[in-house]
């Protein structure tokens, strides 16, 4: 017979969209009300996520967050869950850690269950990092001798030791994110379940983390990961789960799970965007028609390897003369950091006249330049001293994905958004 830790058995998780509230018209209707409103409010949150009786007129009004997922996990088997965003993964996590209850079917899990899933999951705002990190183990089962041994270790890992006993509440998040984890891998916990949000921490942490949660699944514990790093994914984890819409797609092989998401995902129009003119970005002066991704192949694409250069091309037209016109594209990593800012013409010169008509700006992105990474592509049109155009913001995202086998650097994470491949010259001196 098999021993698995964690056995899942056809759950669904479906959520109700929010109730439409009345206006009120009066002062003492809207005085009842006030008076009313915590009753109310209960009964709102409850019918948001109960289900009584026949529902099927409200279809349209039903989302549905997990349906009908199976699998079981290994003791010591690291997983790694990956799909789009609204895929139903950290939907998943928070079923698996009893946050929020399945609407139908059964979790089993079969052992100590930790879980990182938002900053600072677990942690009471008032109480220090040192009592936090007492109260997570207490929570955890262990004893105060069993959390004394780990605490030095804890600490030193986190990097928070000079505010360690300073109340949680005044943590910036990446501070609450380094305890969280290090609280959440240190007090052995035999399933441990890890969301995205180890993106909160700078690109140092995330390597360290990755390391940890490595040695953690080398020691018999059972680690599932999500993440929308697959380079993370690939080097981390030696089974992969696909979530499409809240059903699971695809559970395999780590390479072959990861290797089919990346082939349905270039042909997405997500790399895509284009308006009618009616809907379009536009000025008096200039119609924003469309922004494409495309490979060195002339595929549109939303993902590329680390070696493969790509395309930006912007889609605009001119309605009347403009004069300094100038297209900015910033590239910007998830967290809002500017990696580089661009424009058309850097070289246009005071007085520059661009006459009416069609035009299409294409930017080229060099190989061997952007880290394993999401980024956000970011175009706006403005006049120089003249005026705004086209306000700037963020339009598209694009994947660099990192599936070699780690001849040019260490793989999993880099630190920084950039890993520019530069010449090296070595002398024997």
């Amino acid at each position: 017979m098999v021993n698995y830790s964690i056995q899942v058995n056809k759950i669904s998780k479906r959520y109700r969209i929010g109730l439409e509230q009345q206006a009120h018209d009066t002062f003492v209707e809207a005085f009842s009300e006030w008076i009313s409103r915590p009753i109310k409010n209960y009964r709102r949150l409850r019918k948001l996520t109960q289900f009584d009786g026949d529902n099927s007129n409200e279809e349209e009004n039903i989302v549905w967050a997990l349906r009908d997922i199976s699998f079981n996990v290994k003791p010591g088997e690291v997983v790694g869950i990956i799909g789009k965003n609204g895929a139903g993964k950290s939907t998943l996590l928070k079923v698996l850690s009893r946050i929020t209850h399945p609407t139908s079917g059964q979790v089993e899990l079969f052992g100590r269950i930790s879980s990182l899933l938002e900053v600072g999951t677990g942690f009471h705002p008032e109480l220090t990092g040192r009592e936090n990190i007492y109260l997570n183990g207490t929570i955890l089962g262990m004893t105060k001798a069993e959390i004394d041994l780990k605490f030095e270790e804890i600490v030193e890992f986190s990097g928070v030791k000079r505010f360690i006993d300073t109340p949680v509440k005044f943590y910036s998040s990446g501070m609450r994110v380094r305890l969280a984890f290090s609280v959440a891998a240190h007090l052995e916990p035999e399933i441990l379940l890890i969301d995205e949000v180890l993106s909160v921490g700078d690109a140092a942490f995330q390597k360290k983390s990755l390391g940890k949660m490595e040695e953690v699944s080398k020691e018999g514990r059972t680690v599932l990961f999500v993440s929308h790093n697959m380079g993370a994914v690939r080097s981390l984890c030696s089974r992969g789960l696909l979530l499409e819409n809240g059903t699971l797609v695809k559970d395999g092989d780590v390479d072959q799970v990861i290797n089919y998401y990346l082939s349905n995902k270039n042909v997405s129009t997500a790399g895509r965007l284009a308006w009618s003119e009616a809907d379009a970005p536009q000025d008096n002066e200039i119609i924003l028609f469309g922004i494409e991704l495309f490979s060195e192949a002339g595929e549109v694409r939303t993902a590329f390897q680390i070696d493969e250069g790509f395309e930006i091309r912007v889609h605009y037209k001119i309605k009347e003369e403009v004069r300094n016109l100038r297209l900015y594209l910033r590239l910007k990593t998830t967290m809002g950091e500017t990696v580089f800012a661009t424009y058309e013409d850097a070289s246009i010169r005071e007085g520059f006249i661009r006459k009416p008509g069609s035009y299409t700006a294409i930017c080229k992105i060099p190989p061997n330049l952007l880290n394993n990474l999401t980024y956000r592509i970011y175009i706006g049109f403005d006049s120089p001293g003249y005026k705004v155009l086209i306000p700037g913001r963020e339009y598209l995202e694009v994947d660099i994905i990192d599936t070699s086998d780690g001849y040019r650097y260490a793989k999993g994470a880099f630190d920084g958004p950039i890993r520019p491949v530069v010449k090296w010259d070595v002398k024997n001196q």
